[in-house]
């Protein structure tokens, strides 16, 4: 018998993990992709602002108010060059929008974080327990879900004050009960299934089949929520400090740099509120292109 003869060895596929999968399913996006470096370049230019910034816009010894409003690519009294212009305390617009893009999604993942950890727990409790224990939390969750997000946060700021904690404060108050319903759900599904009910047959406490069990099986969707939640979190506080109940003007955001530029905007002053606009544009559309993608691989019935 020939070489030619024998049968082909056929080698075995390993199979990808649920890991893998994930990441060569998100990869196949381009858009998503994209999105993903741009969020990646926005965090690493957040963590590094000190270092990238060419001005302390907090510096109040190193500011010249005869340098305010100064166009893109101006001279300062000193030399210095304002590469995207300077706003009407003298501040350097790059530097000053390098240190508003750290708050702003400082606050965003914070906020998204915590209302994330408190929903799910009350999702999960309310879907597991049942009775009268998932009937109070569901209504709050309703009576929550029936008001405007952003009169709850305005209501809530003009009671506790202006400052970063109060806008995270604030913002999980209102994000929470989106987790808790998707959480709720979630776990309905998953809680009558045989390895919960194995769980409970091997005497297992109930904390760790909360966490140890039904939390894993029901992430997917609240990774997808907590995702998008993020951009509407940094839309919110960035709408929250342009009506000047966010953060202070002494702790700029993007949405407070926007609102200082906002009555020079008629003067022809445009860069004070154009620059930090198209940051925070392109800040939230990176975010819900990874959120999209996330959401078609992790559930495949809503892939388009």
């Amino acid at each position: 018998m020939t070489d030619a003869a024998l049968p082909a060895v056929v080698k075995p596929v390993a199979a990808q993990t649920p890991l893998q999968r994930i990441v060569s399913e998100f990869a196949e996006s381009k858009l998503a992709l994209f999105g993903l470096a741009l969020f990646v370049l926005a965090i690493t230019a957040a963590l590094l602002a000190p270092w990238l910034s060419p001005q302390n816009p907090y510096d109040l010894a190193k500011l010249d108010i005869m340098d305010s409003r100064l166009p893109p690519g101006a001279l300062a009294g000193d030399g210095f060059v304002f590469l995207l212009g300077s706003d009407g305390q003298g501040r350097d617009m790059l530097s000053a929008m390098l240190h508003g893009l750290r708050i702003s999604l400082f606050v965003g993942v914070v906020a998204v974080s915590c209302a994330l950890a408190i929903g799910a727990a009350a999702g999960l409790a309310a879907a597991y327990f049942g009775g009268g224990v998932e009937s109070l939390i569901m209504r709050i969750v309703d009576i929550q879900l029936s008001f405007p997000a952003i009169l709850v946060a305005l209501i809530l700021l003009a009671v506790l004050g202006n400052g970063v904690d109060k806008v995270i404060m604030a913002l999980v108050a209102v994000q929470w009960a989106y987790f808790a319903r998707a959480a709720r759900g979630a776990a309905l599904v998953e809680r009558n299934k045989e390895y919960v009910e194995a769980a409970r047959c091997l005497g297992l406490k109930q904390s760790r089949i909360l966490w140890r069990h039904l939390l894993p099986n029901c992430l997917p969707p609240l990774i997808v929520i907590a995702t998008i939640d993020i951009a509407r979190a940094i839309t919110l506080e960035a709408t929250l400090s342009f009506l000047g109940l966010g953060v202070p003007v002494t702790e700029p955001s993007l949405g407070m740099l926007i609102a200082n530029g906002f009555d020079y905007l008629l003067s022809g002053v445009y860069w004070i509120s154009m620059f930090p606009g198209m940051a925070l544009t392109v800040v939230i559309v990176a975010i819900n292109l990874v959120g999209d993608q996330l959401r078609d691989v992790l559930n495949p019935r809503l892939k388009r």
